[in-house]
């Protein structure tokens, strides 16, 4: 059995000088993923937890939800999309990824999450774009009543940003709503 396979040593892992970040992002999501740990407990370790720390245990989340994203709690998407605003790259990039792995269980509560990414779509380091157009695309690719507004603002993201790689992220979200939708009307 994993040392680390209860929740009273995730901080005891994240102090571990001896473990790589991968090592620890690895053991935590697989703790997740295992059921020896919640995401509610890894969500209150991030939380009291500094930069690195903090973006260990998202990126836990993250590679988790990957896997199962049934595992994200409403109280996860809110907590993640607060983080989307952290001083941290590490932290808005991994919490984006995360909430376009979720996005599709909460449809109706990504307000929070969108206003944010929208926000770091204008960030200037490109990971935190990539990132942030992986997410907004998840959700474009929802097709709910929110895309009345939503597509409106990814047209106008694709126009400015510079990134061919993060602009293809965007129009192939864009691609399969349009796609969907002349399915739908023949």
């Amino acid at each position: 059995m994993n040392t680390y396979a209860s929740k009273t040593h995730l901080h005891e892992l994240l102090a571990d000088k001896q473990l790589k970040v991968k090592s620890k992002v690895e053991a935590i999501s697989k703790m997740l993923l295992d059921g020896n740990v919640s995401v509610v407990d890894v969500i209150k370790t991030a939380d009291s937890s500094a930069g690195s720390d903090k973006g260990t245990c998202i990126e836990a989340i993250e590679f988790a939800t990957k896997v199962r994203p049934e595992l994200a709690s409403l109280e996860c998407l809110k907590f993640l999309s607060e983080t989307l605003l952290d001083k941290a790259h590490r932290v808005k990039w991994e919490s984006a990824k995360a909430i376009g792995n979720i996005a599709h269980l909460y449809p109706d509560k990504l307000d929070r999450a969108i206003g944010n990414l929208l926000t770091n779509s204008e960030f200037p380091g490109s990971v935190v774009r990539w990132s942030a157009a992986f997410a907004l695309g998840e959700i474009v690719k929802l097709g709910t009543k929110g895309n009345k507004d939503l597509i409106p603002a990814v047209e106008a993201i694709v126009r400015r940003e510079e990134d061919r790689a993060i602009q293809k992220i965007y129009q192939a979200a864009l691609n399969k709503v349009a796609n969907n939708t002349s399915k739908r009307s023949s």
